[in-house]
């Protein structure tokens, strides 16, 4: 996914939104950008690379002026990785400028897209963050007010969307009606601030009031706070992203209301309940698989190690943009501690498997080092549907679980056993079990792709 960040009236806003940032830089590596307010114009700077890289003092302290701003931090699931796809996007539309971030996919991207097209619309980038900026402009156009365009351009979309908007000193925070992904609301030395996840807020040692309620547009103009509703709002499931908790969040935000690092030991309790192991010894694939794991070894009564051994210098392997580029991650990012593992009966514990590239490099090494047994635990469901709405895993053909009967898993994989996490198990694991989406899991999905698929390139 990508991150999003917004603080209104702060007198450091562009170094407080580089440091929300730099807290969310777990959810992109691709590409950063600010976009600041100076009383008069939207000054961006926005670059190609990780936030500390992009970002310089002269930057923040003179470029960068005004007590507003908005941030984003992207990996690319629509639109390719380039600096023109950079967020946010900035525009001018009837003499209102507009600044946009936007988290999510849509999954009528490509349909409107032609429509706007068809219309007259000139698009810039390959994002299709840009559609919002479009549908923003045709209905500034009919005369209607900002947030009424906002809410206009929302009943046209299909998909996933937590957006900030930035325009004339105000921020508009909002989240699509079924809340697939999180956005949390805080406030800071008298500023109201809006991020991804709540790590950013501890950063800035802001408050954390609530989150933005799925369906809800939150409007700050200077000190004053006001709320209203989409006009779909109530009327469609709450379905939010579940991936967020096994996976993407960091372990010290609280994401839908839950405590993540909470979440994750729960999963690793009914795991160690449904697929118990005679293991020696309990480790993860760092960092992700830590906490599944920590709770595995505790229900199970088995001894937690790390016998892998991250570094901290290498990239998410997940979320970077190609497979080559996946594969030497997975070569550099982890060092097994040899002592541990020769002549030991091991269970792994990680938080997923969705192409198999990881798994199979490491347990392969594992191998070499005379570890003599190696199990595998997976704090998820077996991921066999792609995902529309902002996870990169796009097509059935990146899921080894969709291509490969479950119970040739372990050979493929090289492990002595395998088991994953029920849904059951998992929804056991949250607070909230209804308001989930699980159709990477079991193919129920809460909105279709319509036409040209945007986010798999396929019709759908």
């Amino acid at each position: 996914m990508c991150g999003i960040f917004g603080i209104s009236r702060h007198p450091e806003a562009a170094r407080m939104a580089y440091f929300g940032l730099y807290a969310l830089q777990h959810r992109g590596q691709e590409s950063t950008g600010i976009a600041t307010f100076d009383g008069q114009h939207i000054r961006l700077h926005a670059g190609m690379g990780l936030v500390p890289d992009v970002y310089d003092e002269p930057t923040l302290g003179q470029e960068l002026q005004g007590q507003v701003a908005i941030g984003h931090v992207r990996y690319s699931t629509t639109g390719v990785s380039v600096r023109k796809n950079a967020q946010p996007l900035v525009v001018r539309v009837r003499g209102i400028e507009i600044a946009l971030a936007h988290n999510g996919n849509l999954t009528n991207a490509a349909q409107l897209r032609g429509e706007l097209e068809d219309q007259g619309a000139i698009f810039q980038t390959s994002s299709d963050s840009e559609i919002f900026v479009h549908l923003i402009a045709h209905s500034l156009a009919e005369h209607k007010t900002l947030e009424d365009a906002v809410v206009a351009a929302c009943d046209r979309v299909r998909g996933a969307y937590s957006l900030i908007i930035l325009s004339e000193g105000r921020i508009i925070a909002l989240r699509d009606s079924h809340g697939f992904h999180p956005l949390a609301m805080g406030k800071v030395e008298g500023a109201y601030v809006f991020a991804s996840e709540t790590c950013a807020f501890d950063l800035l040692e802001a408050e954390y009031i609530r989150e933005v309620a799925p369906g809800e547009m939150v409007i700050v103009d200077g000190d004053t706070m006001r709320s209203r509703s989409l006009n779909d709002s109530g009327r469609v499931p709450v379905r939010q992203c579940i991936f967020e908790l096994v996976y993407f969040a960091r372990p010290d935000s609280i994401v839908f209301g839950e405590d993540v690092y909470q979440c994750r030991k729960r999963m690793g309790f009914e795991m160690a309940k449904e697929g118990p192991t005679n293991a020696e010894l309990v480790m993860p694939f760092p960092d992700s698989g830590v906490y599944a794991a920590i709770g595995f070894a505790q229900a199970a009564g088995v001894p937690y190690e790390q016998a892998y051994i991250r570094n901290h210098y290498v990239g998410r392997t997940f979320i970077q943009p190609s497979q080559s580029m996946r594969n030497f991650g997975v070569r550099v990012k982890l060092n097994p501690v040899r002592s541990m593992i020769a002549n030991r009966r091991i269970c792994i514990v990680d938080d997923s498997i969705v192409r198999g590239t990881t798994v199979r490099t490491r347990v392969v090494k594992l191998r070499e080092l005379g570890a003599r047994e190696v199990h595998f635990r997976v704090s998820c469901p077996p991921l066999k549907h792609p995902c529309f709405y902002g996870i990169n895993f796009s097509s059935r053909g990146e899921l080894v679980a969709a291509n490969h009967p479950l119970e040739e898993l372990p050979g493929l994989l090289n492990l002595d056993s395998l088991h994953y996490l029920t849904i059951e198990g998992l929804l056991r694991s949250v607070s909230q079990p209804d308001q989930y989406c699980l159709a990477c899991f079991n193919g129920e999905y809460p909105v279709a792709c319509e036409g040209q698929c945007a986010c798999c390139g396929s019709a759908e």
